[in-house]
């Protein structure tokens, strides 16, 4: 079982080096990135990706100071994304055996890394995988990373006890692995909360269920899509008349 999360826009660079960590696989394309977003002016950049001019400045000098190095000014990645989802995800809380296991069966899609391992060293950078970033003859970043991603993932699940994935990212980022090259099924957890008389993704806590979920799989090492179904974190309970084979739905309220 392989479990995919999205990055955050929101991140943590205090310094959190840990034992046993890696450097991401496709450094080398990251860089192209790089040199590419190393062209925008501030203003520029944010035209290009809607950002503050705070934000555009503050990125601006995070391209500036990227390097290949991974090993200065760097963070582990499930420690650096700070958002909803890696709130409920608690990452600090893993111990060493979760650490390895989420290793293993957790991977994070990045506009600019691909996709990334957690325990997987990066520098601080905003890049969303929606963003329509020239490339070469690439007109965005999906392009731009092709079947890269999915030949990634197809390789892990060739080594997983169940071949199955659990699709806990954004549609912005799943939408980067090509489906027609995938060799699995995907499960896709949706969460819904009661709202004015009826079920209904509210996004900031769909995002937190998404981390939670995430947790639950490695804390409990489940290798099985059948057992999705024990997840009640937050009040969430399974519902199977709302659920489809693909699917698996939770509601609360």
């Amino acid at each position: 079982m392989l479990v995919l999360l999205s990055p955050a826009k929101k991140l943590n660079e205090e310094q959190q080096l840990l034992d046993n960590c890696t450097a991401p696989i496709f450094v080398e394309d990251s860089e192209k990135l790089i040199k590419s977003l190393r062209k925008y002016s501030s203003k520029k950049l944010s035209e290009l990706m809607k950002l503050s001019p705070a934000l555009s400045d503050l990125n601006v000098s995070r391209y500036n100071s990227w390097h290949t190095d991974h090993t200065k000014n760097v963070n582990p990645a499930v420690l650096t994304f700070n958002g909803e989802v890696y709130a409920g995800l608690d990452a600090k809380s893993f111990s060493k055996q979760e650490k390895e296991y989420a290793q293993g069966n957790l991977r994070i899609l990045s506009g600019l890394y691909g996709i990334l391992k957690p325990y997987d060293l990066v520098h601080p950078y905003r890049l969303e995988m929606g963003t329509k970033l020239k490339v070469g003859r690439n007109n965005n970043l999906y392009e731009f990373w092709g079947d890269k991603i999915v030949n990634d993932i197809n390789g892990v699940l060739a080594n997983q006890k169940e071949n199955v994935i659990v699709n806990l990212a954004s549609n912005e980022y799943f939408k980067s692995v090509n489906k027609k090259k995938l060799d699995t099924t995907v499960v896709t957890p949706v969460f819904k909360d009661f709202n004015n008389g009826q079920y209904k993704t509210v996004m900031v806590y769909a995002k937190k269920a998404r981390g939670m979920m995430a947790s639950y799989i490695i804390k409990n090492k489940i290798e099985r899509k059948e057992d999705l179904i024990g997840f009640d974190s937050a009040g969430y309970c399974y519902n199977k008349d709302a659920s489809s084979e693909n699917e698996i739905v939770f509601y609360r309220g």
